[in-house]
């Protein structure tokens, strides 16, 4: 009986052994694959931040781009309005009568973007002497422009 406890106890011993060497080995196993997964995290986190960086150059480089197109889109718009005012001041110095029917000639956009241009008392006189359809399409035109 003796005898069976010493190979009992010896089996136990060895078995702890064992098991703490698969342990052991284990954990470092664990930690090689941590120490893998930790770099590959860190190049990651570098390559998204060289991501991050080149996505912002363009933002601000796109953001600069749009500034541009903007102001060259109002310097033209800003063309267009001085001709139109030229159109207009070309009309109101016209006889209604034949301002008017030089305007009803024009499609109704042009036609109201210029009797808008004009001054209200000489566009009406000009609205005045057009064909009664003509004036009343020109007239509705003008009242959505203004809301």
């Amino acid at each position: 009986m003796m005898r069976a406890m010493v190979i009992a106890v010896f089996l136990f011993i060895a078995f702890n052994v064992y098991a703490e060497e698969d342990i052991v080995s284990l954990v470092e196993q664990q930690s090689i694959e941590l120490d893998k997964k930790e770099e590959i995290v860190k190049k990651e986190t570098a390559r998204l931040g060289t991501l991050k960086k080149e996505v912002e150059e363009d933002i601000a480089k796109y953001t600069k781009l749009l500034k541009q197109i903007e102001k060259s889109l109002q310097q033209a718009e800003e063309k267009g309005n001085k001709r139109l005012k030229h159109v207009a001041k070309a009309y109101e110095a016209m006889p209604p009568e034949d301002a008017a029917a030089r305007i009803s000639g024009l499609d109704t956009k042009t036609a109201v973007r210029i009797l808008l241009k004009m001054k209200s008392k000489k566009a009406g006189l000009v609205l005045g002497m057009m064909e009664t359809k003509k004036a009343t399409r020109l007239t509705k035109e003008i009242a959505k422009l203004k809301k």
